[in-house]
C-alpha cells in the first residue's frame, strides 16, 4: 500500500516573517496526522526560519531547486550540502517553471537528480506537457522523454527517495485542471514506464503525485484515484486551511 504525499510548493511567496506565521498554522493544524506525508517546499530565504517551526514534527521541510554541483562560481544556486546542513530533507527539480524561465532541460534535470540523490536528498521530480502538446496528442511522448531522460543513470535502490508529479503545464495556475481520469490516466503511464526501466513491483511501490490547480475541492476525487499517490500543491498551499482539507482527504 502506497502511503500519499502531500507537498506545498509555496513558490517565490512569503516573506520570512509570513511563511513563520503560515508554517505555524499548518503545523497546529496537521501536527497529529500520520496516514499521509506532508511536506513544504519554501523559498531559499524561508528555509532557516521555517527549520525552526517544523524540526521534529510530522512536517518535512523542502527546497524548490538544487544545484548539481557541490560548490563553485555558480551564482544564486544552492548545493546539497548547503541544502542538507539546514535541515531540507525533500527538493523539486525540474518544475516546468524552471524549464520555461530558467533554461532547465532533461540533462541538467537528470543532473540535479542525480546529485540529490547521491547527497541524500528526497527529490520531487516534476514532468508535464504544455498545452499544445496535450493537443497535438504528444502528452504520452512528452511525460515518456521527461521521465527516461531525468532518471537516466539512476539506480532501483534509489527510487525509495523519489517522487515523481505529473504536472500539465496547461493546468498550473490556469484553473484549469485535469480531470481525475485524464490525470490517473498519465500517472498510469508513468508507472509504466518505471515498470519498463526497473520492474513491476518498482512500479507498484513508485509514488507518483498529481499537481496541476489541485485544491481543496477537487482533492478528494483526484486522490480516489488509482494511480495518484498525493499532491503537490501550489496556490492552495499557501492557505493553511485549503492545505489542510487536501492533506485530509489523503488520509
Amino acid at each position: 500500500m502506497r502511503k500519499q504525499v502531500i507537498a506545498g510548493n509555496w513558490k517565490m511567496n512569503m516573506t520570512p516573517s509570513k511563511a513563520v506565521v503560515l508554517a505555524k498554522e499548518i503545523k497546529e493544524k496537521n501536527t497529529a496526522k500520520d496516514k499521509c506525508d506532508i511536506v513544504i517546499c519554501v523559498p531559499a530565504i524561508d528555509i532557516p526560519a521555517v527549520y525552526e517551526i517544523v524540526k521534529g514534527t510530522n512536517i518535512k521541510l523542502g527546497a524548490q531547486n538544487v544545484h548539481f554541483a557541490p560548490s563553485g562560481a555558480f551564482t544564486g544556486e544552492l548545493s546539497v550540502e548547503m541544502l542538507n546542513e539546514s535541515g531540507v530533507e525533500y527538493v523539486i527539480i525540474g518544475h516546468s517553471e524552471r524549464r520555461q524561465y530558467f533554461g532547465e532541460t532533461d540533462q541538467s534535470v537528470n543532473k540535479r537528480v542525480t546529485a540529490a540523490l547521491e547527497g541524500g536528498l528526497k527529490v520531487i521530480l516534476c514532468v508535464g506537457e504544455l498545452l499544445e502538446e496535450r493537443e497535438a496528442g504528444k502528452t504520452t511522448q512528452v511525460v515518456d522523454t521527461q521521465t527516461r531522460e531525468a532518471l537516466k543513470g539512476i539506480s532501483a535502490s534509489a527510487l525509495k527517495n523519489l517522487i515523481i508529479a505529473y504536472e500539465p503545464v496547461w493546468a498550473i495556475g490556469t484553473g484549469k485542471v485535469a480531470t481525475p481520469e485524464q490525470a490517473d490516466e498519465v500517472c498510469g503511464i508513468i508507472r509504466n514506464i518505471i515498470a519498463d526501466l526497473y520492474s513491476k513491483s518498482a512500479a507498484d511501490e513508485f509514488i507518483i503525485q498529481y499537481g496541476g490547480s489541485m485544491n481543496a475541492k477537487n482533492a478528494k476525487e483526484l486522490l480516489a484515484m488509482p494511480n495518484i499517490d498525493g499532491g503537490l500543491i501550489g496556490g492552495a498551499s499557501l492557505k493553511s486551511d485549503d492545505f489542510t482539507v487536501i492533506i485530509d482527504s489523503a488520509q
